[in-house]
């Protein structure tokens, strides 16, 4: 393996270089340069920037203070800015509901009145029964940036496991409700992080990390040595009983379920770190020995996913891709669980399988076609039953509940249906009207046509385009691309109130659905990962041109967007294709491919990126695209805006802090190239007011620098 070595040339601050002054209209602050290099395979790699990455220093507090004075300068001159917040704000206020939950004879679901920083959850007896509020988690924090993370009950309803974050971190700290008073209890169980809540009698398992050193920041502590624990309720956590560890594999994810009827409990493993995408499965049979050994279902960790459905009273059902790139449902003999000889219950198909559920002693099984959302019913043992009916092309599925429900519910929605929620009754295969959003615009007002654009290797390419009826497509009208391509995601058509503003502002919005996504099953997503990456940004560059071509648009007029792995998606392609855009919008980017894993949970992205550190071919790759190590001298870069936040545990901010010291180093254009740096917020918005804001940020600086003013 190949041994990283690091020099350093420490300069006292009177001496330090700086890099950046005025670049057109604009002079951004100086950002010092110390002398860094990282060596891979024999090629020697600056970090100029590299002390960016220690949020918690005074210089890069101060660099961040004075990098966002110039920004909200910048954007507080654009004439039309709070128009844009103010559109926004009046579409987006609507009461928002989710799909309710029912456990004994109460439902639970959340709503949101329109503008609230929070969804607050609520609870009623019976579908006709009184609201009452549960949690209101915009009571919890004064700027209503903690969330609600997690809300799971035990089997009788009595208590439930409640999820906080705060100010937008992946950190959480669980407590337990009881739901007879109200009141929790003194339960409160810190360091959680990429876990559950699987409940087995009085108590529940869950998955933590050990408690960092005293003083250690979100950003700083270790994700090391994931446990799985088990709390009593009503005790501290001091007393919580440690489940299983691998101090051999601290990179590993370790995470614990239960099934419903408490007999079994699974523990799933993954090593993406290693590079690898699948996962084993142990299990206890807990109506016997619980203090047992764990027993193996799934033996090794691969490249192949399984995932327990349910059990029947002789077999376990799992949803797998082994053997399978679309996915299959196989049984495993409970008596006898040995995963050579599973059968297949329900065949792999041409369209990816996404998720199987149960409910009612059925199960529900659901299929992308196109991008498009097909559910089909079946019995346990594999025999379709029927399809369940959705009202048009869109994004629906996720059916699911316990075995003696006689009803679920599910939501459907595309990019010009609001969520309606709809409730489906299991007998008959009916599915009826629960709640329908009052939104205040006119669906028929919009168009979405989907088209199929060739990309640089002839891969056909789907790709959904939404715009204002009888809009004139001469070239002229401002388009928004968007993409992400990575991690077997899939962007699915969905209803966003927030676009509207963009779109009656006479915009395009363009959603290119990019190999190393899941459309298409797992041989598109491994078309687009580690040595196949440069597929991702083909597939985008060649979106562009589709769009110019079809004259729906031009490159002077053409933004492109992408948040996390699609922030690294518009940094590579800034880089690569710079003249097909004329504003990028990078948002909380991976920009940084030699390091990425250095930081929190990127070591988990190893199965996916590849490693700069393990292999010289993955090296070379990751070195030939990372957006920070590709910015060059004399490059006609597009008005750039780069967005993260200072609590961004997942995708640390000092991505973006080095790539923008970068870029305005580089840069000599007149093209404005700032970065936003959110407070109190993480890998996202941590509240809408924070959610709205930006937008309207991004909106404006995307018309602003079109000269285009828009009709609000």
């Amino acid at each position: 393996m190949l041994q990283l070595k690091k020099t350093f040339s420490l300069m006292v601050a009177g001496s330090l270089l700086l890099a950046g002054n005025v670049t057109g209209q604009l002079k951004y602050p100086g950002t010092a340069k110390i002398n860094h290099t990282d060596e891979y395979f024999g090629t020697k790699v600056e970090d100029p920037y590299h002390w960016l990455e220690d949020d918690k220093s005074e210089a890069t507090k101060g660099w961040v203070t004075e990098q966002n004075k110039v920004t909200q300068a910048y954007l507080s001159q654009i004439p039309y800015r709070k128009d844009f917040q103010a559109a926004i704000e009046k579409v987006f206020n609507y009461p928002k509901y989710s799909a309710p939950s029912k456990k004994g004879d109460w439902f639970y679901y959340y709503k949101n009145d329109g503008l609230q920083n929070q969804s607050v959850l609520y609870r009623q007896k019976g579908l006709d029964g009184q609201p009452e509020v549960v949690i209101d988690p915009n009571a919890l924090s004064p700027d209503g940036t903690t969330r609600l993370t997690l809300f799971n009950l035990n089997k009788t309803g009595e208590y439930a496991v409640v999820g906080l974050s705060k100010g937008g971190s992946d950190w959480q700290t669980y407590q337990v409700r009881d739901m007879k008073t109200g009141a929790n209890l003194k339960d409160e169980l810190s360091w959680v992080k990429v876990s559950g809540a699987a409940w087995k009698g009085d108590g529940f398992y869950y998955s933590r990390y050990p408690a960092p050193e005293k003083g250690a920041s979100d950003l700083s502590a270790k994700n090391e040595n994931h446990q799985v624990y088990f709390h009593k309720v009503g005790t501290s956590q001091a007393e919580d009983k440690l489940v299983y560890e691998n101090k051999e594999h601290v990179q590993r994810f370790n995470t614990a379920s239960t099934s419903e009827d408490e007999r079994f409990l699974f523990l799933y493993i993954s090593d993406r770190g290693k590079g690898l995408e699948g996962n084993a499965i142990m299990y206890k049979d807990l109506a016997g020995n619980g203090d047992a050994d764990f027993k193996p279902l799934v033996k090794d960790i691969t490249n192949d996913n399984f995932y327990v459905i349910e059990n029947t009273p002789t077999k376990f059902l799992l949803q797998t891709n082994a053997g399978a790139p679309n996915s299959k449902v196989i049984a495993v003999d409970i008596a006898n669980p040995d995963i050579t000889k599973a059968t297949t219950i329900i065949a792999e198909k041409p369209e990816p399988l996404q998720g199987a559920n149960t409910a009612g002693g059925k199960l529900f099984v659901d299929y992308l076609k196109d991008v498009s959302t097909r559910t089909y019913v079946y019995d346990l043992d594999g025999k379709m039953i029927k399809e369940v009916v959705y009202p048009s092309i869109g994004n629906g599925g996720g059916l699911g509940g316990y075995r003696d429900d006689k009803f679920v519910f599910y939501v459907f929605t595309s990019f010009t249906v609001p969520p309606t929620i709809y409730k489906y009754d299991i007998a008959s295969g009916q599915s009826t009207i629960f709640r329908k959003p009052e939104v205040s615009f006119n669906p028929a007002d919009y168009e979405t046509k989907q088209v199929f654009y060739p990309s640089k290797d002839g891969t056909k390419v789907p790709m959904f385009v939404i715009h204002k009826k009888g809009i004139k497509l001469d070239g002229s009208n401002v388009t928004l691309l968007y993409g992400y391509g990575g991690f077997n995601v899939n962007l699915e058509p969905a209803f966003s109130a927030t676009l509207l503003p963009f779109l009656n502002a006479g915009g395009v919005y363009a959603q290119a659905n990019l190999r190393g996504g899941g459309e298409y099953g797992e041989k598109w997503h491994k078309a687009g990962m580690q040595l196949n990456k440069q597929n991702v940004f083909d597939d985008f560059i060649a979106a562009g041109e589709y769009l110019v071509a079809q004259k729906y648009t031009t490159s002077e007029r053409m933004a492109m967007r992408g948040g996390s792995n699609g922030g690294l998606l518009v940094g590579a392609v800034m880089n690569q294709r710079p003249e097909l855009f004329k504003v990028a919008i990078p948002q909380v980017g991976v920009m940084d491919m030699l390091r990425f894993h250095k930081f929190t949970i990127g070591w988990n992205w190893i199965a996916d990126y590849g490693s700069s550190e393990k292999d010289e071919a993955n090296f070379k790759n990751l070195y030939a695209y990372s957006p920070l190590h590709n910015i060059k001298d004399g490059l006609s870069y597009p008005a750039t805006l780069v967005t993260t936040a200072d609590h961004d545990d997942r995708v640390v901010p000092a991505h973006s802090f080095k790539y923008m010291a970068t870029l305005q180093e580089k840069y000599k254009g007149n093209n404005p190239v700032l970065i936003r740096i959110d407070t109190n917020s993480g890998h996202g918005a941590s509240n809408t007011k924070k959610n709205i804001e930006t937008l309207a940020d991004i909106y404006s600086f995307i018309f602003y620098n079109m000269g285009v003013k828009p009709t609000l």
